[in-house]
């Protein structure tokens, strides 16, 4: 109010051009100020847009800088990088990232180890045809829960998953078998993996021949031969499990939050290994229905 009156004053007293030459400032300037001072600035709008899309799911919020910005794109909104990570500073959106390799499969010197025929390249021209699996862990209140996904390098999505409180060869069995009957690949497709002994046993192997699969297989401890499948690990620990105190959870209950976020993983969140951002699922319906072309 004070303000107000102060302002009004001022006109009675002071034409706005005397005002302006006094002050050294442009009319024209003045009068875009006050057109525009009580209008929200550019980054307020963009920021606006951005607390909407993590609105739209409690696991969004786990978004960093190139999910937000695919994200905008998919909405029509178009802004620069830098614009985007302005606005997310301002918002206290910003958050660092903490990933570290498990490691936790050893391996069996004895067994004779397939060719690393992957060879780092986790891109797949179609479904199907390059899968790859590995185990992780938690700690629950009533053991360690071990974790062990298939996924396809065409699109990332996770196509199987097998959980239990030990990681012998029967879990990571379990988790190829519920893949092939779930995808039925043609012969040859490569199944990719470390060389833990759980990988390297005759048991498993004789899955995998039954499958027609060809195996390939990179050192233990290695995590940048298996990348793409230590990335998954990564995502599910910081952005759920790291989220949850597991351990005074019971296996059940981290079963239950594993399996929802594989679910939101594969058909709602970002992935920025895909064109146009598009979730694993969404990613592989499009390419097949021919509205959106396959990664070369």
């Amino acid at each position: 109010m004070k303000q107000k009156n102060f302002e009004s004053q001022l006109k009675k007293d002071y034409s706005v051009k005397k005002l302006c030459k006094v002050l050294s400032v442009s009319e024209t300037g003045y009068y875009k100020w006050k057109r525009n001072r009580n209008r929200p600035k550019a980054w307020q709008v963009l920021l606006q847009k951005i607390y909407e899309i993590l609105d739209e799911h409690p696991e969004n919020h786990n978004y960093g800088i190139d999910r937000i910005l695919l994200a905008l794109n998919q909405r029509g909104e178009y802004p620069s990088r830098s614009t985007v990570i302005r606005a997310m500073k301002k918002g206290n959106l910003l958050h660092e990232s903490h990933r570290s390799p498990d490691g936790l499969t050893k391996k069996d010197k004895k067994a004779l180890q397939p060719e690393n025929i992957v060879n780092r390249d986790f891109t797949a021209k179609e479904a199907n045809v390059k899968w790859l699996t590995d185990i992780t862990q938690t700690p629950c209140k009533d053991g360690k829960l071990y974790i062990a996904p298939v996924m396809d390098c065409f699109g990332g999505e996770i196509i199987s998953l097998a959980m239990d409180s030990n990681m012998k060869k029967e879990l990571c069995i379990k988790a190829a078998k519920e893949a092939y009957m779930l995808r039925k690949p043609k012969s040859g497709f490569l199944f990719h993996s470390d060389a833990g002994s759980q990988y390297t046993s005759w048991k498993y192997k004789m899955e995998l021949g039954k499958m027609h699969a060809v195996q390939s297989m990179s050192d233990v401890g290695k995590c940048y031969d298996n990348c793409r499948m230590e990335s998954f690990f990564a995502t599910l620990k910081k952005e759920k499990l790291y989220q949850l105190d597991t351990t005074k959870m019971t296996m059940e209950e981290v079963k239950t939050e594993v399996w929802r976020f594989v679910q939101y993983y594969n058909r709602t969140r970002i992935c920025t290994f895909n064109e146009g951002g598009y979730p694993p699922v969404v990613y592989r319906e499009k390419v097949a229905a021919g509205e959106i072309k396959a990664a070369a």
